[in-house]
């Protein structure tokens, strides 16, 4: 390769193409739609699921296991990351957690896992915490307290009623 060949074929501000205009431009005619059928059209664009008649694939597909897509978010904290970013003796809350940078970004609770040693006495406030962290911090010194979470999402149910038809 050489170095005027590096950007051979690169075009910046590249023309776009117009359609419609003969055959000699080599999409004339149906433009590129081909014959009949509703993407013909102008106007016209499907769901990027869609796959003609068929059923999807994604529809196909079994679902298994849980997926928690709208359930909360629990940003977890480890005892080690407590012991490096704060002094003896410090608050500990989720406050000063995302102050200090260890829980960034939306959460609607805090949970202090135990992995790593902690050897400073802390007050740690948070929503849940590992039994392994829990006797950490208190074995350091600390103490723990349990913050109430936010309210559990309750869905109400409509109620179906169950009229017979009147004969008649």
């Amino acid at each position: 390769m050489k170095v005027n060949d590096v950007n051979q074929g690169i075009h910046k501000n590249r023309r776009r193409l117009r359609i419609g205009r003969g055959p000699g431009s080599g999409r004339g005619k149906t433009s590129g739609r081909g014959h009949k059928g509703q993407g013909q059209l102008a106007g016209w664009s499907a769901a990027g699921i869609f796959e003609g008649a068929r059923m999807p694939i994604i529809r196909q597909i079994p679902k298994r296991g849980f997926h928690n897509r709208h359930g909360r978010i629990v940003t977890c904290v480890n005892v080690d990351d407590l012991e490096t970013r704060f002094a003896a003796g410090a608050d500990v809350t989720p406050d000063s957690l995302r102050s200090s940078g260890l829980a960034k970004g939306v959460w609607d609770s805090v949970k202090i896992l135990g992995e790593g040693a902690i050897t400073k006495p802390l007050k740690v406030s948070a929503h849940h915490f590992s039994a392994q962290a829990r006797t950490k911090i208190l074995a350091a010194g600390g103490t723990v307290t349990d913050l109430p979470g936010p309210a559990p999402v309750v869905k109400k149910q409509k109620k179906v009623s169950r009229k017979k038809p009147v004969a008649g």
